[in-house]
């Protein structure tokens, strides 16, 4: 256990590189899977399958890593899934089919659910013994963190083939996992303080009482996700299709919408402070449902562009609360529990976005953003006394 303060010091900036590492990693796989579609020869809808890959793989394995982290701990589960997720982004350059890429997918999926399950349950545990509500930084590290692989997947996707490029990402992230890793597997996990006078500090599993709590928890992880597959798949066409944006200021859409998550997130501590949980749950969701409806229904560019950015730092901070919350209301397995909702909320936003554009327009599909926003709110709202007993 942490004896002093600066032992919980050096698990915090730790786990803050592991968060970077994850979205650093991600960003870079994203960006070269056009190169790999065009490698493997898949048509469009066949790279959509193989892409499910990386979500059946994620969504699979929380739940396993929810359960592995109460038997083994946190910390060493983060350092093993870390050494997973940067050998496995090296594998997709490697393939050559569609089915062997669906394949590789599915073990980089694997990797990137186990790891975002065990660094969450170990941040879980040093926010309890911070006695600080710092869960945002280490969010916003994982935002940086794509920031830098998206940016630097760009600047070397003309010099280095997509196998050099994610050869170099397996090298770096093997070389963190080491540095940081050291640090998590010497320094134990830290014990709650308000302990239980039986000794027994660790959350239990989800009760009959707890395990609705951190369904709500999953569910409001689950509209803010919705909201950022749904930008980061459908505003660039959104502002080219409907508002007549160039297809590079159309890019800049999810620019600011990111921008405004990061810096929401890096002031995420001092907000939650102030309001704490529940008020930074509801005024959240209430910003980004105003955001997102002057996002989607806007008649010029430069007002669409503000209401992403509005959106984006209502949206910053709900995700991150929720994660904490379920974790500290259950532990790994609550961790497990909200993140699936999430990521379930991240994969259905983008294909349900396109059935209402269908349906609909896409503007009108968009405004779905706003109201799963306004319903986190709601829950937030309609469960404070529950959940803050």
């Amino acid at each position: 256990m942490p004896g002093n303060r600066s032992d919980l010091t050096r698990l915090r900036i730790a786990l803050t590189v592991f968060f970077a590492l994850d979205g650093f990693v991600f960003a870079g796989w994203v960006v070269r899977i056009p190169a790999i579609k065009e490698q493997t020869n898949a048509s469009s809808s066949a790279l959509g399958l193989a892409l499910l890959g990386v979500s059946a793989g994620a969504v699979v394995t929380m739940m396993v890593t929810g359960r592995l982290c109460r038997r083994f701990g946190s910390h060493p589960m983060t350092v093993i899934c870390g050494i997973l997720l940067s050998l496995s982004v090296a594998l997709p350059p490697l393939t050559h089919s569609v089915l062997a890429l669906g394949a590789v997918l599915l073990v980089f999926g694997a990797a990137y659910g186990g790891i975002n399950v065990a660094f969450n349950s170990a941040a879980v545990d040093l926010v309890r013994a911070l006695r600080r509500p710092v869960m945002p930084s280490f969010h916003a590290a994982f935002s940086l963190g794509g920031m830098i692989g998206a940016g630097l997947g760009a600047l070397v996707a003309g010099a280095l083939t997509p196998t050099q490029h994610l050869l170099g990402l397996t090298l770096i992230g093997l070389l963190v996992t080491v540095l940081a890793g050291r640090t998590l597997l010497r320094i134990q996990p830290p014990k709650s303080p308000e302990s239980a006078p039986r000794g027994e500090s660790a959350p239990r599993r989800p009760g009959s009482r707890t395990r609705p709590l951190v369904i709500t928890f999953g569910l409001i992880a689950l509209c803010t996700a919705y909201g950022e597959g749904a930008l980061a798949d459908w505003s660039a066409l959104h502002l080219e299709q409907d508002l007549d944006a160039t297809a590079g200021v159309a890019a800049v859409g999810y620019s600011c919408f990111a921008l405004a998550m990061t810096i929401g997130r890096l002031t995420g501590t001092q907000l939650l402070e102030r309001l704490g949980q529940t008020r930074t749950l509801v005024y959240g969701g209430a910003t980004a449902a105003a955001g997102m409806l002057l996002g989607a229904l806007a008649p010029t560019l430069w007002a669409a562009l503000l209401g992403f950015v509005i959106a984006g730092l209502g949206l910053a901070n709900l995700f991150p609360v929720a994660i904490e919350r379920a974790g500290a209301l259950a532990g790994p397995d609550g961790v497990a529990i909200a993140s699936t909702f999430g990521y379930g909320g991240m994969l259905l936003g983008p294909p349900a976005i396109g059935f209402m554009a269908d349906w609909f327009s896409l503007p009108t599909a968009l405004t779905s953003v706003a109201a799963l926003a306004a319903a986190a709110a709601l829950i937030a709202v309609v469960t404070r006394r529950a959940a803050a007993g």
